[in-house]
């Protein structure tokens, strides 16, 4: 299908516009993975209706209006000449059917992320406010079964059983993280990838750690959750620069 020559989607056009951005800024970031990862977000009230990227278009290109709108409960998606990738449509669609509070999901393998994955212990310790911010927040899957289509999505969308709990560290694979917006889940994912750098980084040192006690931990990850607008403001800003060098995003 050759999306460029229809008429600009502008359904959901502000969803579409922020998600767009996501992307861009993703890519920027060097978080992406060539022409794969997905990020989507539900677009209905019981979260089955969801935007996704399009198979294979490299996040730097992404634009709001070619968005894929797709039904989690609708196979046909899956036919026709713009169909969605099938394992994004096995991780994401499978998310998105059954776990209603994942409104957006994005999924990356982004470096330092998928080195914490590959360890044989990929539990974040406190080690410094951003660790901390994913104090008890987190689940690992320790199960990885191969790409993921939809059985292993499956198993994936089980193990984000507990509201709390919004970022998988996907063992052998990558990282998904789940949130309310757009602004809500880059953020989390932008702070999880800072976070995983700093703790790899001294772990490269050889030198002991200096861990958070649970209670600072607890209270510091309260705090950030409960802190004012920043997410928004954040994605708010990306969007900031990214109009102010023309970039077409928002087409």
């Amino acid at each position: 299908m050759n999306v460029t020559n229809l008429r600009p989607n502008m359904d959901h056009w502000q969803e579409r516009v922020d998600l767009a951005a996501a992307f861009r800024w993703t890519a920027r970031l060097d978080m992406h993975e060539g022409v794969s990862n997905h990020f989507s977000l539900a677009v209905n009230d019981d979260g089955t209706k969801f935007l996704m990227n399009r198979n294979q278009v490299h996040f730097s290109r992404i634009k709001a209006s070619e968005l894929l709108e797709l039904d989690a409960n609708d196979p046909k998606a899956m036919e026709g000449p713009d169909a969605p990738d099938p394992t994004a449509w096995g991780l994401h669609a499978t998310l998105h059917r059954l776990v209603p509070h994942a409104r957006c999901a994005m999924h990356v393998h982004s470096i330092h992320a998928t080195v914490l994955a590959s360890l044989a212990d990929s539990r974040l310790p406190p080690i410094d406010q951003n660790c901390a911010t994913f104090f008890n927040r987190y689940v690992i899957d320790d199960g990885y079964g191969g790409l993921a289509f939809e059985e292993e999505g499956k198993r994936c969308a089980a193990l984000f059983a507990d509201p709390k709990k919004k970022v998988m560290i996907m063992g052998n694979h990558g990282v998904m993280v789940i949130g309310d917006t757009v602004a809500d889940t880059f953020n989390r994912l932008y702070f999880f990838e800072r976070a995983a750098e700093t703790y790899i980084r001294a772990l490269q040192t050889g030198q002991p750690l200096r861990i958070l006690p649970d209670d600072v931990a607890e209270k510091t990850a309260q705090e950030l959750e409960d802190y004012p607008e920043q997410a928004d403001r954040h994605l708010s800003e990306l969007k900031g620069i990214l109009d102010h060098e023309g970039a077409d995003y928002a087409a």
